[in-house]
């Protein structure tokens, strides 16, 4: 599969240390494939924030093996100092995407794990954390797997499939989560046609996904977000699987801006939507979407089309970043334990009970 994030160790010993952060740069897809290499606080900053790592497990495991990245260079000499620059490092990179959920949740395990630990050598103590984070990843890649393995009891053969952005190898450690049914289908023999909508207005689900499935052979098609409601009426469409950047408590499913427009035409249409995710993405501390932080991005986004104004300079842009798709336009979540359904506030306390 992709390796969307990874740690590459800089020396050929058995030791992971010292190593970097290693991201494929989604921002040149999908016209050139370039990897970036950084343990620069600043450049892994700047990478989550600009999106040239993203999707919500994708995030939390480049923050992980960020923090083992820019940590490793740390000059404390004593156990208090070197947690506190960690602390003062997973505060600044959560501070890149505020709706991902993951991202907290990988930053706080690691921070937490270490804090738990006697540990009071630097160098051990470094280890741990590039250690921590290397888990972190190789569970998204498990949890991934297991998404696919319960989704695909929602797919049958000839089945059209719509989905959102991008939810695929790129959004995660490998395999991805919406995408996991559909390649697993895929690997089964299962013929199955995947529309992806463009998803504006950076357009991942025509530079990404389109890119990634066409890449591993599964027939996509790519379709303005206008179109979505034609392709649905037109009978085209069996089921719909989109990602999600954080769930609440209640079932509320925050995802790339768009999806609730998706989920209501679903629901027209008599179309099963489902969220596929991982647990990492539930917050339970959220009680509802309401609650939710939602990004405001700048506002060029959507004024410029590949660096030239589509738009007049200058003009008002209201650019948020994602939507909240209420638990009541959703079939089902998808996640690595089963697949959670209605109500969803019970489903989701029993998985995390």
């Amino acid at each position: 599969m992709i390796d969307t994030v990874r740690w590459k160790k800089l020396e050929n010993q058995g030791s992971l240390i010292p190593g970097k952060l290693r991201m494929i740069d989604q921002t040149k897809l999908p016209n050139e494939l370039i990897y970036v290499e950084t343990d620069s606080a600043e450049e892994i900053y700047d990478a989550i924030k600009r999106l040239v790592v993203r999707g919500a497990p994708a995030i939390g495991c480049a923050a992980a093996l960020g923090l083992g990245a820019v940590c490793q260079h740390s000059k404390a000499k004593n156990r208090e100092d070197f947690l506190a620059e960690l602390t003062k490092t997973a505060d600044y990179f959560a501070q890149s995407r505020p709706t991902a959920v993951n991202l907290f949740w990988a930053l706080n395990r690691c921070v937490n794990k270490l804090k738990a630990s006697s540990e009071t050598d630097i160098q051990k103590l470094k280890l741990l954390l590039v250690e921590e984070g290397i888990a972190i990843l190789e569970e998204d890649i498990q949890m991934c797997r297991s998404i696919g393995a319960h989704g695909i009891e929602l797919i049958k053969d000839n089945y059209g499939i719509l989905t959102h952005c991008n939810a695929g190898a790129l959004a995660t450690g490998d395999f991805g989560t919406a995408l996991s049914p559909v390649y697993l289908a895929h690997e089964r023999g299962l013929k199955v046609k995947v529309y992806s909508d463009e998803t504006r207005p950076l357009l991942q689900g025509s530079r990404l996904t389109a890119w990634e499935l066409k890449r591993a052979g599964i027939d996509v098609t790519t379709i303005c977000d206008n179109m979505a409601a034609q392709v649905m009426k037109e009978g085209r469409i069996n089921l719909v699987i989109t990602g999600a950047d954080r769930i609440a408590a209640n079932g509320d499913s925050a995802n790339k801006i768009g999806t609730y427009g998706v989920a209501i035409l679903a629901k027209y249409h008599k179309i099963p939507f489902y969220i596929a995710a991982p647990y990492s993405t539930i917050d339970v501390n959220t009680k509802d979407g309401s609650a939710i932080p939602i990004e405001q991005r700048d506002g060029d986004e959507i004024r410029k089309i590949n660096g030239k104004f589509s738009a007049p300079e200058g003009v008002k842009v209201y650019n948020p970043a994602f939507d909240v798709v209420p638990n009541e336009l959703i079939s089902g979540i998808i996640t690595e334990k089963g697949i959670l359904k209605q109500p969803f506030s019970e489903s989701i306390a029993k998985l995390f009970q």
